[in-house]
């Protein structure tokens, strides 16, 4: 055990030599590698085009370690001296355009708001047809949103921009792909006003608008609920009406029914009856004890013809 510990610690020194040595000259080795081209990494939404002697020779596209030995063959020892390698971003991409101004048909100015998605799908497309790629997609965006907005009714401007969008990236697909792109969602995100004496006068237009709308509910709710009332009232009178029609044969016929079984509970249920119509009548009634021997004499007005004798 003495002896391995001996023996380590007296390659010590050499190992710790190749550890510096290997951290010094890995890196220096890789760079030379991937200056000559005989490696290249490629990261997550990139690809690479090679060019030799101004013709492009391949495409390296999928993510990781590549040997460009292995894809273009010899001709890859060529492309540091007599070459170029390109780098391009293939992730997807979002573009907002503010204020982009159109008129409507109304002749009011409006400016528009634009927010699109785009993505390099053909890298060679994108580097050598067109110098200015993004800024030729931009414009072209721009210009068929102009074209297809304007006069415009100012309601189907600011109701259907859905439509309008489909539209428009319809409209631009087929350019963009010629470009090297694929155009993502459209979407027109803002249609506002400029004017703003114009804002002022619609937030007064809606306003009142407003109000007229709330009153015509209002007016209308007031309306129904006196309708129902109304109805509700017919209905109760009606059935009444009804009530009380039936209410003298109900009543007759009780009454007879009385009269069959007992006439005397039939005569004492007339006098209730009597009584109780005297007492809803309010009238002044004048009741004498039976034994009282008390004479009431009502005398009219004298007059000489005529002699009135008990």
């Amino acid at each position: 055990m003495e002896q391995l510990i001996e023996q380590i610690l007296s390659r010590a020194p050499w190992l710790a030599g190749s550890f510096i040595i290997g951290l010094i000259a890995i890196p220096i080795f890789l760079a030379i590698s991937r200056h000559f081209g005989l490696h290249a990494c490629v990261n997550e939404c990139e690809s690479q085009v090679f060019t030799l002697f101004g013709k492009v020779i391949g495409t390296l596209d999928k993510p990781g370690l590549r040997f460009p030995l292995t894809q273009f063959g010899p001709r890859a020892l060529l492309i540091p001296f007599f070459g170029k390698r390109y780098v391009v971003n293939t992730a997807l991409r979002q573009h907002y355009m503010r204020n982009q101004m159109v008129n409507s048909e109304e002749g009011t100015p409006m400016g528009v708001g634009i927010w699109y998605e785009m993505r390099v799908s053909d890298p060679i497309a994108y580097l050598f047809t067109n110098a200015n790629p993004e800024g030729s997609l931009q414009a072209n965006v721009t210009s068929s949103t102009i074209s297809t907005l304007s006069n415009l009714e100012m309601e189907k401007m600011l109701e259907d921009r859905h439509s309008l969008s489909r539209t428009v990236r319809q409209t631009v697909s087929p350019l963009s792909e010629k470009w090297g792109y694929q155009l993502g969602s459209v979407y027109i995100r803002k249609v506002a006003f400029t004017d703003r004496g114009m804002v002022d006068n619609i937030t007064e237009k809606v306003v009142k608008r407003l109000v007229q709308v709330t009153s015509a509910m209002k007016q209308d709710g007031e309306n129904r609920v006196g309708l129902i009332k109304s109805e509700t009232a017919f209905k109760v009178s009606q059935k009444m009406a009804e009530a009380a029609a039936a209410r003298p044969q109900i009543v007759g016929q009780a009454l007879n029914d009385i009269a069959q079984q007992d006439a005397e509970i039939l005569e004492t249920v007339l006098e209730v009856m009597e009584v109780d119509r005297l007492l809803e009548s309010n009238a002044m009634i004048d009741i004498l004890p039976q034994s009282s021997n008390v004479l009431v004499q009502l005398s009219p007005p004298k007059r000489d013809d005529v002699t009135f004798v008990e």
